[in-house]
């Protein structure tokens, strides 16, 4: 009898959780080494866009997802100054005739929850710092700080953007800080707020950007205030910030956000840091997914929908090749790396597009985002409709038509 794959997957935030229960709906034996004490996504909002979607439909997790999600109206653009419109990109009605699947808001710590309660009892291990790893032609191993080891046919660094799994495949290359900080908060609301529209609401101001939305079926707002910064900022999800450190840094722009503002608590800034996309993500039975292949700016939010991706596809690529493992990182990448590299790139470009530091260049931008939404409003502003169009389960058929 053929003995079952089996994989390690070093990393247990949304990109190595996806993997994992993608890779038991499949048959296949994983284990999961987490290195936090518990399971847990520090609090912040996150956009579900329709690709991401599809794939957690596919997980089964559908309803689970709508029971804690909040649908957005529109992705709308708006003058940082005077909350003139911009553009407006119609999502509720539309995502799922055009992409086959809605766009959602939730709090990263309930899509992580959805995650791990998929999980098959005993498949993850936490406390579990991985320091090494070593493969030779028929195995690769995972080196763990307290000295543990664990052997399988694939190894699978799904670890960030400081990933030890990709340093020990490709060296040390620290990412690039890019220029930008981020400020993060939610500020919890009882029913909803007459100056917080229901949309993912862009407002784009000289050398930075504000994104708002509700969260949590329309409990919370979520707040990611984007700002240049020749200070270098530590790429850390929780550094503490303030309140007034917040309306310092958006000092003059329109009231609605400086009220909005106010409301908050509890605040949280970190650098945003990038790096070029891969060549490749492999060396014999070791791979890398997520943040440790493929980091991105946030400005097309699809950090996690890459990483919940990448996780669908090399689980149905393990499946279908059984064990032949160098076969199934060859569709993988061919897959996953042309896609994630342009969304690498494309998140830089609207970096550049939503920052334009002078007068004249905003407005003409903007000229440019009202002619192509009068056009085709999804051909404006994010310009995404590339990205949510994705089919992850299609991935298969392309393979074969290529060969």
């Amino acid at each position: 009898m053929t003995r079952k794959l089996r994989v390690g997957v070093v990393g247990g935030g949304i990109g190595g959780v996806a993997l994992t229960s993608a890779l038991a709906q499949q048959g296949i034996e994983v284990h999961t080494f987490e290195r936090a004490p518990a399971f847990g996504e520090i609090g912040a909002g996150i956009q579900v866009t329709p690709n991401a979607v599809k794939v957690l439909e596919a997980l089964g997790l559908g309803e689970a997802l709508r029971k804690v999600a909040f649908v957005p109206q529109a992705i709308v653009g708006r003058n940082w100054d005077t909350a003139r419109e911009i553009f407006r990109v119609p999502l509720a009605d539309e995502c799922p005739r055009l992409y086959n699947a809605p766009f959602f808001h939730v709090h990263r710590a309930d899509l992580h929850q959805l995650l791990v309660e998929s999980l098959p009892d005993g498949v993850a291990t936490l406390s579990a710092a991985c320091v090494d790893v070593r493969q030779t032609a028929s195995s690769a191993v995972a080196i763990f700080e307290d000295g543990s080891e664990f052997e399988a046919d694939l190894i699978v660094g799904a670890d960030g953007v400081r990933s030890i799994v990709r340093g020990k495949l490709f060296g040390d290359d620290a990412p690039k800080f890019t220029g930008n900080m981020c400020f993060r908060a939610v500020v919890p609301v009882d029913g909803s707020l007459d100056f917080v529209s229901p949309d993912s609401s862009f407002w784009l101001g000289p050398k930075s950007h504000i994104v708002t939305y509700y969260v949590r079926r329309g409990q919370a707002v979520n707040i990611v205030a984007v700002n240049e910064t020749a200070e270098w900022v530590e790429e850390s999800w929780n550094a503490p910030s303030s309140r007034e450190e917040l309306l310092a840094a958006f000092a003059g722009w329109h009231p609605n956000i400086l009220q909005l503002f106010e409301r908050v608590g509890s605040v949280f800034k970190w650098g945003l840091f990038d790096r070029d996309p891969m060549p490749t993500w492999s060396k014999g039975r070791v791979t890398l997914l997520g943040d440790a292949s493929h980091p991105m700016l946030p400005f097309l939010s699809q950090g996690a929908a890459m990483a919940i991706e990448d996780g669908y596809v090399l689980a149905r690529s393990l499946a279908a090749h059984g064990s032949d493992v160098t076969s199934a990182l060859r569709d993988y990448e061919a897959e996953r790396i042309p896609r994630t590299s342009r969304v690498q790139l494309e998140s830089r470009e609207r970096g550049r597009t939503y920052h334009l530091p002078s007068l004249y260049a905003q407005r003409k931008r903007d000229l440019i985002y009202q002619f192509k939404s009068w056009i085709n409003p999804h051909s404006s502003g994010i310009q995404a409709d590339w990205v949510y169009a994705y089919n992850a389960a299609d991935f298969q058929s392309r393979v074969a038509a290529v060969a």
